[in-house]
């Protein structure tokens, strides 16, 4: 006898991420932070080892009245206001020509989770990149969804045909598609689509829509760190070629942009040429905002509006200083790493480089190996994520020929 639904999964849920976390601050207290290399935070740190939170964010945060901290939002689907500068901060320079609308979530997680609990009906398939982020898998789950995966790559580039293949496949046996692109700054491999990939996606997905309703969910978490802003924005203009039976929904993370993590702050951006499917889609994420957070913070997104606005300026320099040192950090290690031959999937830009190991339990193997030298990395699937974005300059340097050192060991034995 359970208290819990009859389908709810009670086996505990296993956070890889933290866990190996908790090893690393073990480790700093035993042997000292210099001796440690970790490599496992997925947020910005500066060079002394210390989380980022931009000035121009947080000074204007701490001037924010405490009545307005106080307060409900305007609405549970955002404030107009923050909803309104949103829409315009993700298209950036793009000339997008679709009928929209944003929702307001906690975080960028918020909009995805949204999407995959409202789009399909239980029992029903989601497509994702088989290496991706774990959370995902989590939300298809929690949702009663099954999910398949496509092969991310073809060499250096989109595997366009497993993604197709595995697309037809969903397709056989329910009458919807919903897919996952985490572009661009993937994560955990850094790889960005080029604009032709995006297009041959889009024609790809108009051809899927003849047959069944398509969405498709592109999550943007990290795009503002994007080593190229201005061309990184310009690909979503290829959205304006879908179907009239397509939906693009944008998954946009306050919490990365801002380097404010703990505030929980997104938005779900709806894309379409109807702008009655919009509205519909728009309907149901509204009762499911209601129902499950009621309300986003009502500060955080205040603080967005002022800082992309008022404070743009202050933020830009700021934020640009530390995508310069992401690409110090970045460049150091795949150079390091094309020198000795430790292979990594073909990382573009963002916050973290993925060592490739397509044998998990070698992976496993690995893991475990590089803990016993003091290098703490997170697995994902087919792989070991490298996160450059909290690792010093110091720490980058050397890593990736001791890593190869010790790959080659675990090999041996």
């Amino acid at each position: 006898m359970s208290f819990t639904r009859k389908s709810a999964n009670l086996t505990p849920i296993e956070d890889t991420v933290f866990a190996v976390v908790k090893k690393a601050k073990e480790a700093k207290q035993k042997v000292g932070q210099e001796n440690v290399v970790d490599a496992t935070i997925g947020s910005l740190y500066s060079e002394e080892g210390k989380i980022v939170a931009f000035d121009s964010v947080f000074t204007n945060y701490n001037a924010i009245d405490k009545e307005t901290k106080a307060a409900y939002a305007v609405s549970f689907t955002g404030n107009p206001s923050y909803r309104e500068q949103v829409y315009k901060w993700v298209k950036g320079n793009a000339n997008l020509k679709l009928n929209h609308s944003v929702i307001a979530t906690p975080g960028g997680s918020g909009a995805v989770s949204l999407t995959i609990k409202d789009i399909l009906d239980k029992g029903e398939t989601l497509v994702l990149p088989d290496i991706a982020w774990g959370s995902y898998a989590l939300m298809a789950s929690d949702s009663g969804l099954d999910y398949v995966t496509y092969q991310m790559f073809d060499g250096d580039s989109f595997n366009l045909k497993s993604f197709k293949d595995t697309c037809l496949k969903v397709m056989e046996k329910q009458d919807k598609l919903l897919v996952v692109i985490n572009d661009p700054c993937h994560n955990p491999t850094g790889y960005s689509m080029t604009h032709e990939e995006w297009k041959e996606v889009i024609s790809f997905i108009n051809e899927c829509a003849k047959k069944v309703p398509c969405v498709i969910l592109d999550d943007i978490a990290y795009i503002d760190y994007s080593y190229d802003l201005e061309y990184n924005h310009k690909y979503m203009e290829t959205f304006n070629n879908i179907s009239e039976n397509v939906m693009v929904v944008v998954a946009f993370s306050c919490s990365k942009t801002l380097t404010s993590y703990g505030l929980r702050c997104g938005a779900a951006v709806l894309l379409a040429k109807d702008s009655l499917k919009v509205r519909e889609v728009e309907i149901v994420f509204e009762k499911t905002a209601r129902a499950i957070w009621s309300n986003v913070s009502n500060s955080a997104m205040d603080n967005f509006t002022e800082v992309t606005t008022t404070h743009l300026n202050e933020y830009m320099n700021e934020k640009d200083k530390y995508i310069s040192l992401l690409k110090e950090r970045s460049t150091i290690f795949l150079t390091e790493a094309k020198e000795v031959g430790l292979n990594v999937y073909p990382y573009h830009e963002g916050f973290f480089v993925t060592v490739m190991i397509e044998n998990n339990e070698l992976r496993n193997k690995y893991h475990e190996a590089l803990m016993q030298e003091h290098i703490y990395t997170v697995c994902v699937n087919k792989g070991i994520r490298v996160a450059v974005c909290s690792l010093s300059v110091k720490h980058c340097k050397g890593l990736a020929k001791k890593m190869k050192m010790i790959l080659d060991n675990v090999k041996e034995n």
